[in-house]
């Protein structure tokens, strides 16, 4: 009897009406318990972590008075305080003067794994961290590079994206521009005459620059590409070059700046690079509660942050390596002592005498309250990740490319956990073993070790 209880579980204990173990029996193919001979004639609370001692109990009273747990009990096995393991129960009829049988199942190598996903968890974050990073490099080059740049697929010829110089240039607005076929906005190339040139300018290097006349502006201009490959396609990154007088749009700019630094609703600040405010609108000062202007100027701003000089350290560090920061969620502390939450985004405005940190706050309370109802919290942070590709792709393309990307890391972090045990990764991620086949045959990875 002793050897088939053993081999139907892990461990199980004989426990009489006085909740005293009157026989362990452990499995003789596992010898990760050690011995528990003297766990007999003892109480079962004395080997049992304080926040398992209740649970126990109450089951053993239903037990007695005839109803037995219907569902598993979940229990915490400690042993003079030097080792703890968990182990679920189920309670059965044995013999007389209301004993009963424990069987359990050790529940250690489930919580092995489950730390295993964890740490897969934090890797994967990690890993959308430092896209975002390099996400947020590129952003800032392209909006601050002097010169106009195209990103043309070589397959479709159509924009991948282009920064406002190059939208300058040519006479259109940067979102038109994006996802537009790159032949049509010159007047004297066809599609396929003009990827072709582009081609063989990069093949050769004495090849000069592809002559081309704008559709919109007429005038004459020269591309000079240069090609790769990313996301399984060619792209070519095309500098614009034109004569710099005829590009230059009237300087119409500081007066609307100035307009919608006084008129808009969201909070603006001026600071110099150690976090003295220099210059605020009338919304920072409704954000703050301050009635004049004289009660912020001079102050720093590390004096409004819930979390202080953190908050303000943060942004320095950012500006002063990126020159940007954006999406810095925070709170104020206004003059009555209200927290308010806010995101912040920061600008280094380059100055060889004075340099100024411009930053923009917008109250997110109304917003958060949505969030707490909807519970989309969670997605925070991925769904800015996606609104950045919209307009540089479809949303056909934009939905099959995160699904596909996120299908693929799962399924891969899961065969690694089960050490390429395809019965047990398709169990894990709830799908058929021919499923999981398929899928792995999609991914290229049926014959990764």
């Amino acid at each position: 009897m002793s050897s088939i209880i053993g081999a139907a579980s892990d461990i199980a204990l004989v426990v009489s009406a006085e909740a005293t173990i009157l026989s362990v029996v452990i499995n003789t193919q596992d010898d990760s318990f050690g011995n528990l001979r003297h766990w007999e004639g003892r109480p079962v609370v004395d080997f049992l972590t304080e926040d398992s001692v209740g649970k126990f109990l109450t089951a053993h009273d239903a037990y007695l008075s005839g109803v037995g747990p219907k569902k598993p009990l979940e229990l915490n096995h400690s042993d003079n305080a030097v080792w703890q393991y968990p182990v679920r129960y189920t309670f059965h009829r044995f013999g007389h003067e209301d004993a009963v049988l424990l069987l359990g199942r050790d529940l250690r190598p489930i919580a092995e794994t489950q730390q295993q996903l964890v740490q897969a968890q934090i890797a994967l974050e990690q890993g959308y961290e430092a896209r975002r990073e390099f996400d947020a490099r590129y952003r800032v080059v392209m909006a601050n590079v002097q010169e106009a740049v195209v990103f043309v697929s070589a397959q479709t010829g159509r924009v991948e994206d282009a920064n406002d110089r190059a939208a300058a240039l040519l006479g259109m607005k940067p979102d038109t521009l994006n996802g537009a076929t790159f032949a049509t906005l010159f007047s004297d190339r066809s599609g396929a005459e003009l990827i072709e040139s582009m081609m063989n300018a990069t093949l050769s290097e004495d090849a000069g620059p592809v002559k081309v006349v704008s559709t919109r502006t007429r005038q004459s201009l020269s591309l000079d590409p240069i090609v790769f490959r990313a996301g399984g396609q060619r792209i070519l990154m095309c500098r614009i070059l034109g004569d710099a007088d005829a590009s230059e749009l009237p300087d119409t700019t500081s007066g609307q700046a100035a307009a919608l630094f006084r008129q808009t609703s969201d909070s603006v600040v001026f600071i110099d690079t150690r976090g003295t405010v220099l210059s605020v609108n009338e919304a920072f000062l409704d954000l703050v509660g301050s009635a004049h202007m004289s009660d912020v100027v001079g102050v720093t701003l590390s004096d409004y942050f819930a979390r202080g000089k953190i908050d303000l350290d943060v942004i320095l560090q950012n500006t002063d390596k990126a020159g940007q920061m954006r999406a810095y969620a925070t709170k104020l502390v206004n003059d009555l002592g209200s927290r308010v939450p806010v995101e912040l985004s920061a600008t280094l405005l380059q100055d060889p005498d004075s340099p100024v940190i411009a930053l923009i706050l917008r109250d997110v309370s109304r917003m958060e309250g949505v969030r707490r109802t909807d519970g989309a919290t969670a997605l925070q942070d991925p769904g800015h990740n996606v609104m950045d590709l919209v307009g540089s792709s479809t949303l056909k393309d934009i939905v099959a490319e995160t699904t596909d990307v996120v299908e693929k890391m799962c399924i891969e972090t899961a065969v690694t956990l089960t050490n390429n045990n395809r019965v047990a990764a398709a169990e894990m991620l709830g799908l058929s073993r021919q499923s999981l086949y398929v899928k792995l045959r999609k991914y290229g990875l049926l014959a990764k070790d």
